[in-house]
């Protein structure tokens, strides 16, 4: 018989509000449709401001959230701090998942490990983008840094908006309804992307399938693209309702 429970793990940043919203809300729309059922479990590190600092500190804090979902025996983790990983070096999503699952295999309770910065790469590779364009709630610098470290996973970036908001409560208390005008500033021509939240904190969920249906290409976000990476870990079918043409099934 095949499993129908999974429990989903997630390492948080302390100020987040949003990963713990809208991977829920994806996992029980999908919930409608398919026989499994998710349950939610959470770790935090600390951190409040989206500086480089408060970024280091924090990541050296995620072996300690591994080992404590491990011990519930969660079936996947998801490290739900996109900038946090790409601040420290490119490629470095690699680094941290192989970590991670070390982490859970020495407590012994192996599980995959999603990052929401790996997840987002490989999320725009399988939708076969070349060039993209990308909202980001970052700093400028920060924001610069998400460009560059995309860029290095060789796709392009060719615009981006940075909403230039550094406290990470004023992120997650964005209104989504605001990306519907927010990505008009963004110049689409030639691009086969767009990333309209690169941050798991920027609520984005509402907006994503009006956006993809104005804008005729797919439209995705980091929690979008880490729900995508967690289903593929667990073996289960890609498809949830409204989520924009990653969660099609298509993939």
């Amino acid at each position: 018989m095949s499993k129908l429970n999974y429990r989903i793990g997630q390492i948080v940043p302390s100020s987040n509000t949003t990963m713990e919203t809208e991977i829920p809300a994806l996992l029980n729309a999908r919930m409608l449709d398919f026989p499994e059922r998710f349950t939610f479990h959470s770790s935090r590190m600390r951190m409040k401001k989206v500086v480089k600092e408060e970024l280091e500190a924090m990541d050296r804090d995620s072996d300690r959230c591994a080992a404590e979902l491990s011990d519930a025996r969660v079936d996947v983790l998801g490290y739900a701090c996109l900038v946090a990983i790409m601040s420290m070096g490119h490629g470095y999503h690699r680094t941290s998942q192989s970590r991670l699952r070390q982490v859970t295999t020495d407590n012994g309770a192996d599980a995959p490990v999603v990052t929401s910065a790996g997840a987002l790469v490989e999320g725009l590779h399988t939708l076969g983008a070349k060039k993209i364009a990308v909202v980001c709630p970052y700093l400028k610098p920060l924001t610069q840094l998400v460009v560059d470290y995309i860029e290095a996973e060789g796709i392009a970036v060719k615009d981006f908006v940075a909403l230039e908001i550094p406290d990470n409560l004023e992120v997650g208390i964005q209104d989504p309804k605001n990306l519907l005008e927010i990505y008009k500033r963004l110049d689409l021509t030639g691009v086969d992307a767009l990333v309209l939240s690169a941050c798991v904190q920027m609520p984005s969920l509402p907006a994503i399938a009006q956006v993809e249906q104005e804008a005729g290409i797919p439209v995705l976000s980091a929690s979008i693209a880490t729900t995508y990476q967690m289903l593929k870990s667990l073996n289960l079918e890609t498809r949830i309702p409204n989520a924009g043409a990653l969660l099609s099934g298509k993939y």
